[in-house]
């Protein structure tokens, strides 16, 4: 039996925009479908409090419609976020802020939840980056967790011959292993169906245990959040 790998493809990007509060939603929903789509979607909540600090910067220091530049990459196992703009004198300082002080918290903020931050000058522009620690073993890897490690394992059972497909090994898309799923839970509704089972029935089952489990997992990590601010 040949081994199965999933690799999720992660090209970084850049979105122009001019900084105005107004942007900050639209910028965060942004933020949020990419990571999903890069299977880290428990990462939305901390990179878009990078992001709104980041750009709160500029538009505080540097003022409000400034030409900027959001850029999310992969730096090996790590999400990388940079806010670039025109302004090389204005740099962000990380200050100890009072209970009371109405400023001065934000990269306060953003070094609390990443790994690490900075910032390049380059000529008359300047960017400033952080980066926020993931659990993947390589840039390409998909988020590990026991019901995805357990997922793995039943694909890497499922043979590709038995589907029409050569046996692969190495690394595989996520389209391939999308096919691969479709497949497999085809199989098991025409079983459940040959036992007298209603396949709707179960989808509809299945979906509402996934939804509360993804419910239970973000309360999870919003309630350790709130521990550690």
């Amino acid at each position: 039996m040949s081994e199965c790998q999933f690799s999720i493809a992660r090209k970084s990007w850049d979105l122009p925009f001019l900084a105005e509060a107004e942007e900050l939603a639209a910028l965060r929903r942004v933020v949020e479908l990419h990571l999903r789509r890069w299977g880290l979607p428990e990462l939305a909540g901390p990179a878009n409090l990078c992001v709104t600090e980041l750009v709160t910067n500029v538009i505080t220091h540097v003022g409000p419609g400034t030409p900027t530049t959001l850029s999310v990459s992969m730096n090996g196992v790590h999400l990388r976020l940079e806010v670039t703009d025109p302004d090389s004198r204005a740099l962000p300082t990380l200050i100890e802020a009072s209970g009371d002080a109405e400023g001065g918290r934000g990269m306060a903020l953003v070094n609390a939840v990443t790994d690490r931050w900075g910032v390049i000058l380059r000529g008359d522009t300047k960017v400033t980056w952080c980066e926020l620690p993931t659990s993947l073993r390589s840039p390409t890897d998909h988020a590990e967790g026991p019901r995805v490690a357990k997922a793995e394992a039943l694909l890497a059972l499922f043979s590709f011959g038995d589907i029409g497909r050569p046996s692969r090994s190495g690394p595989l898309s996520v389209s391939v292993a999308e096919e691969t799923v479709i497949e497999l839970i085809t199989d098991l509704l025409h079983w459940l169906r040959s036992h007298g089972s209603d396949p709707d029935e179960v989808l509809d089952r299945a979906q509402t245990r996934f939804e509360n489990t993804l419910c239970r997992m973000t309360c999870s990590r919003s309630s350790v959040g709130a521990e550690g601010a």
